[in-house]
Parts: C-alpha cells; structure tokens; sequence
C-alpha cells in the first residue's frame, strides 16, 4: 500500500463521505492504483471530472499514483476554460445530444422539447446505453453512480436533482444549454424534427376548438403528431425562458 493526499473541488464533494468535503485528505492506496480507479474508489464517478492535477502538473485518469502524490480532482467548469489543462477527452463541440437513462424519462422530455437530441427508452440495458453514447458522441445521463463508473463509459452526468424540471435546471447550469436551445424543433415522443403543418391539411386532426384558436402548427412525420402553442406549450416556454436567466 501507499498513501496520497487528495482534495475534490466544488460539486464533486458531493459524492465524497462528509467528513472529508472541502478539504484535503489522506488516503492509502493500492501499489498499482491509478488515479481513475482512486477517484472512483472515493465514491465520485470518473464522467464527473474534467481536470486531475498531480503534484500541480495536469495529470489523466490512468495516471499511476505514487507515494506521497498530491491530487488535485475538478469538475467541468462553467466560465472558465481549462481545456488547455486536462487530457480528459471533452465532447464534440456544438449541440450535446444525450441518452437518458430509464429512470429519466421526464427530463428527457424536457431536453426534446429545448430542443436536444435525447435518446430514451425504458428497456435500454446498461451495456447497450454505454455502447451507443460512445458511438453517436452522446453523454450518458443517469442518477447511477455505478453507471458511471462503468469502463465503457467515456462521456457522462450524475443528475443530482430529483424532479425533472429541477433536472433541466441542473443541466442548463452545468452545460450551458442555454446558448444550444432550439425549443419545439424536436418532437417530445419521437425526438425526430418538426415541421411545419399546413392547417388547412390538418383540420380533422385536431379539435374545432383549436382550429378557431391558432394559426400556426408542427406536425411529426413519425407519429404523425400535431402540436399547437396551447396552455401547455405556454407553460413550457415559461419554464425555458426563465432558464435563460438563470446566471
């Protein structure tokens, strides 16, 4: 065995015993430890880290930790850009589209309806929603640590919020969804684009009601949905736009 002090920044005590957030602590570790496997060990998930400092020079996951290491673990950061810092392989720039894991459902209705690409469905085994986040480029979403840790995951999100919209909240603050949202461009059940509906086309598919009401609808070429700017569609846009706000 070997000891090393180590010291988790900002939202990554979270995951740690409480009597060792917001501090630095030592820690004794297997001779063929690496600092992924540490990390991990710790109780913090490595999809969660976007910079590791050992001894003050930047350091990866696979780093093999020595006698008396000095290890400092980060978070992504929101305004600040470290990517001339970390070795750990960020997503591709623009848009990120997401799978959701079965116990996300909620939120990933509400990605859609921002306008994110989010892939979801209830019966998605573990391996196979590892397999095909790293293949599209996707970030994994789930509120499963033990998922996370997962070798075969590369990109990924502990959800620290329970209800969904506070879900969303939690990913535009983390993310910067704000500046990537395309609201209503995505339907809520297919997560394929909208389109325009002519309305003269569309009159028996939707209520006399609505007819009357609105001019403007978006139609799914999938389930052959239409969807109008009801009082749901209101509420929805509120909750967005107040997310726009949020610093």
């Amino acid at each position: 065995m070997t000891n090393a002090t180590f010291r988790f920044y900002a939202r990554l005590n979270a995951f740690l015993a409480v009597e060792r957030r917001g501090q630095a602590f030592r820690c004794s570790c297997a001779e063929s430890a690496t600092t992924k496997h540490m990390i991990e060990a710790l109780g913090v998930p490595h999809t969660e880290v976007a910079l590791v400092l050992v001894n003050g020079a930047p350091a990866g996951l696979d780093w093999p930790i020595e006698a008396g290491d000095r290890i400092a673990v980060y978070p992504k950061f929101e305004q600040l850009d470290i990517g001339s810092l970390t070795t750990i392989e960020p997503l591709p720039p623009g848009p990120p589209r997401f799978v959701a894991d079965a116990h996300l459902g909620g939120l990933a209705r509400l990605l859609r309806m921002a306008g994110f690409d989010t892939l979801y469905d209830n019966n998605f085994e573990d391996a196979a929603m590892a397999e095909l986040a790293n293949l599209e480029s996707r970030a994994l979403l789930t509120r499963d640590r033990a998922l996370l840790m997962h070798r075969l995951v590369l990109h990924g999100c502990y959800v620290h919020a329970i209800k969904p919209q506070d879900q969303l909240r939690e990913l535009y603050q983390r993310l910067d969804l704000a500046s990537h949202a395309r609201p209503f461009s995505l339907c809520l059940s297919c997560n394929v684009p909208l389109h325009p509906a002519d309305k003269v086309a569309i009159l028996d598919r939707v209520p006399p009601r609505v007819q009357a009401r609105h001019e403007r609808f978006l139609g799914c070429d999938q389930c052959d949905r239409i969807f109008w700017e009801g009082t749901h569609w209101q509420d929805m846009r509120a909750l967005l736009d107040s997310l726009t706000l949020v610093d």
